[in-house]
C-alpha cells in the first residue's frame, strides 16, 4: 500500500466536512453579528450626538488593537469560567456561542471602519440636502448614507469576511470542539508520518472556501459600485 493510500485509509477517521463544516457555521453566525454591531457603530460613529461618536470610537479602537486570542480567552476563562455566563445546560453549545459572540465583536470593529471609509465617499451635499427636507439623522442616514455606503464597501466587507473564515480556526482557543484546526492538531499527533497531507488537505479546504467568496465579492464590488 503506497503513502497516499495509507493517508487515505487514515484520514477517513476523522470527519474533516464536518470540521469545515463547525468554522462554516461559525462564519455565517459572527459574521451577521459583526455586521449589525458594525452597523450600530458606524452610524454612532457619524451621530451628531459627542458622547455616542465617543462610545463608538472606543468600541472600535479596543476591539480592532487587541489579538483575536484575547478576545477568545476573555470569552473562555472571564466570561463562562469567571462570570459563569451560561446560554444552555450544554456546555459544548456555550463555548460555541461565546465563540460566536467573541468573533462578532472583535469583527465588527473591521466592519465599521469598512463601512466608514464607505461614508466618506458619499457626497456631503447628499445629507445636506436630505437633512433639508425634513429628514431625521436616523432617517437620513438609512435611506440615504448607509444605502451607498455598503456598496461603495463591498471589498473592504469581503475582505473581512474572508480574514473571519480563517480566524474561525482561533475558536478553539474558547475550547470550540470539532472546529478545523482542533481535528488538524489530533491528526497531526497520531499521524505525524502524514505531516504534508494533512496540512495540504486543511489547507485546500479553505482555499476552496475562499476564493469563491474572493470572487464573489469582487463582482458584487464591480457591479454595485456606485457611480459618481
Amino acid at each position: 500500500m503506497n503513502l497516499f493510500s495509507r493517508y487515505i485509509e487514515f484520514i477517513a477517521d476523522y470527519n474533516i466536512f464536518h470540521a469545515f463544516w463547525v468554522n462554516i457555521t461559525l462564519t455565517l453566525f459572527s459574521g451577521a453579528l459583526a455586521l449589525v454591531l458594525g452597523t450600530i457603530a458606524v452610524v454612532m460613529r457619524i451621530s451628531p450626538i459627542a458622547s455616542l461618536r465617543g462610545a463608538s470610537t472606543f468600541y472600535v479602537n479596543v476591539f480592532r488593537d487587541i489579538p483575536l486570542t484575547v478576545v477568545m480567552v476573555v470569552m473562555f476563562s472571564v466570561v463562562w469560567v469567571q462570570l459563569q455566563v451560561s446560554f444552555s445546560s450544554d456546555m459544548s453549545r456555550d463555548f460555541y456561542i461565546l465563540a460566536i459572540i467573541g468573533l462578532g465583536m472583535y469583527h465588527s470593529s473591521f466592519i465599521a471602519e469598512s463601512l466608514r471609509s464607505g461614508i466618506n465617499t458619499v457626497p456631503l451635499g447628499q445629507a445636506e440636502a436630505a437633512r433639508s427636507i425634513g429628514l431625521t439623522f436616523m432617517q437620513s442616514a438609512r435611506i440615504v448614507i448607509l444605502p451607498q455606503a455598503f456598496r461603495g464597501s463591498i471589498a473592504p466587507i469581503g475582505n473581512t469576511i474572508i480574514a473571519l473564515i480563517k480566524n474561525t480556526t482561533v475558536a478553539s482557543v474558547a475550547a470550540v470542539a470539532n472546529e478545523t484546526s482542533g481535528v488538524m492538531a489530533a491528526a497531526l499527533e497520531f499521524g505525524p508520518q502524514f505531516n504534508f497531507l494533512i496540512f495540504f488537505t486543511f489547507a485546500l479546504g479553505y482555499v476552496i472556501i475562499v476564493i469563491p467568496v474572493g470572487l464573489l465579492t469582487t463582482w458584487l464590488s464591480r457591479t454595485l459600485a456606485v457611480m459618481r
